[in-house]
């Protein structure tokens, strides 16, 4: 007897960027998500090419409005980042097409006084300004943005600085896990903070939250630059506390002796899966009186020495499965971490 058979139709997916480095499924998990894109600084004069998650990004601001779209003109598929600021939004290079609020084309030089169809608009994604960085998500689905939390960045006795990003050749999974990382002190850092005679991690014990964990990690490693000899306490109990918020974003909160705080943001933006910008606004209520740029330079020392960590691990990507790489005690901040990405729905062996 013949039989038949009823086929069932799945829901297309959101459109993959061309060329995406990701695994399908996991790119809509992830594009989900708010995530830093430019600082708000650099955007100004003319459109500033970005791009996440393999999508490439425009953005240039019309009139007070500033627009995130996507870098493609609809007429002809020219980067509207090669075009020019005008007044009102951005020209395109190739036809002169106008873009202004919203995304909307608004003036064809070719066809002056016809009508624009809706085709010619851009496609725009929402953005929201905090702690000096444009943030956008690219599947956001109404509701308020989601964006992590950074202590102490709106007390008036704390420094604001938004330090220049950092572009790194790997994965943003690698780089997070290296920043919750407090085994690699001794070993990485050992020209800027960390010291190679103190190696031992006391231990520690991470607690889950809203969009990740927390880590209250206590040691005897300082976080004075090198060759700063005339500060801290003898005996001082350092408190170092992580505050993740996945998939990408952490900050830690150092306390120094005295009272002083210093909070670093730690916000890896997935370029692609092979490629990560790093953005590191830091707030703190000591040395206010001092350069900046010493606080840039030593950020980038620090982040440069992991950067080479990252960028030389194998394989790329970062292994979902407990089983697929061996561990130690000290990696709880890692596991963790791992078992947050799992739990989103991440594919067991986390593509890059």
């Amino acid at each position: 007897m013949a039989t038949s058979s009823v086929s069932v139709l799945t829901p297309p997916g959101p459109e993959l960027p061309r060329g995406c480095t990701f695994d399908g499924s996991d790119w809509a998990i992830l594009a989900q998500h708010w995530y830093p894109i430019a600082l708000a600084r650099d955007v100004g004069d003319k459109p500033l090419s970005t791009k996440l998650l393999d999508e490439p990004l425009v953005i240039y601001r019309a009139g007070s409005e500033l627009v995130v779209a996507r870098d493609i003109c609809p007429h002809r598929g020219v980067p509207l980042s090669m075009g020019t600021q005008v007044e009102g939004g951005v020209s395109c290079a190739y036809h002169g097409l106008r873009f202004g609020a919203g995304g909307r084309c608004n003036h064809v030089p070719a066809h002056p006084d016809r009508d624009i169809p809706a085709r010619l608009n851009l496609k725009s994604y929402p953005h929201v300004e905090r702690y000096g960085l444009i943030w956008t998500c690219l599947l956001h689905e109404g509701g308020e943005p989601v964006i992590p939390d950074m202590p102490h960045w709106d007390e008036a006795e704390f420094q604001q600085i938004v330090c220049p990003t950092i572009d790194i050749f790997g994965f943003a999974g690698r780089q997070m896990e290296g920043f919750l990382d407090v085994a690699h002190f001794a070993f990485v850092h050992t020209d800027t903070f960390g010291d190679a005679n103190n190696a031992e991690v006391p231990p520690y014990k991470p607690a889950k939250t809203e969009h990740g964990f927390e880590v209250e990690y206590r040691s005897s490693v300082g976080n004075y630059p090198i060759g700063v000899t005339d500060r801290g306490k003898p005996g001082f109990e350092w408190l170092r506390h992580f505050r993740t918020h996945l998939p990408f974003t952490a900050t830690l909160e150092i306390h120094f002796p005295d009272e002083a705080r210093l909070v670093i943001m730690n916000a890896a933006s997935p370029v692609s899966a092979r490629v990560t910008r790093l953005f590191a606004p830091i707030a703190r209520n000591f040395d206010t009186d001092l350069p900046v740029q010493d606080v840039y330079d030593f950020n980038l020392r620090v982040f440069e020495e992991d950067k080479a960590i990252v960028e030389a691990q194998m394989p790329e990507c970062l292994p979902l499965d407990p089983m697929m790489e061996a561990h130690i005690p000290a990696d709880m901040s890692s596991m963790a971490y791992r078992r947050g990405l799992r739990d989103m729905g991440l594919s067991r062996f986390f593509t890059a």
